[in-house]
């Protein structure tokens, strides 16, 4: 299988700045495309932002200009750097990764655990 553990959530005030990671590691053949997503209480989870293992990126529109997804292919991790926070960014934020196992068949889509983002005064 292929685990995601995030790292870098917590507490920060409306207009600060938060740095999240998540890496991915068990029997990793490949990693297709990384990414974030986030969920609130009651709500779908939403798209956040990806990047490929070529280096593409998308963004949701809530978060363009704000948030910049970056990947370090040589350690199996993406990072997400959110500036410019606002309470509406509060939410369990969760890592993605469609990615190919080592004799597990054609490649496959994994989630982390989820870390807690709030942003408050």
């Amino acid at each position: 299988q292929v685990q995601l553990v995030e790292s870098g959530g917590g507490l920060v005030q409306p207009g600060g700045s938060l740095r999240l990671s998540c890496a991915a590691s068990g029997s990793i053949f490949s990693i297709t495309a990384m990414g974030w997503y986030r969920q609130t209480p009651g709500k779908q989870r939403e798209f956040v932002a990806l990047v490929t293992s070529g280096g593409s990126t998308n963004y949701a529109d809530s978060v363009k200009g704000r948030f910049t997804i970056s990947r370090d292919n040589a350690k199996n991790t993406v990072y997400l750097q959110m500036s410019s926070l606002k309470p509406e960014d509060t939410a369990i934020y969760y890592c993605n990764t469609l990615a190919l196992a080592h004799g597990s068949g054609p490649p496959r889509n994994y989630w982390g655990q989820g870390t807690q983002v709030t942003v408050s005064s």
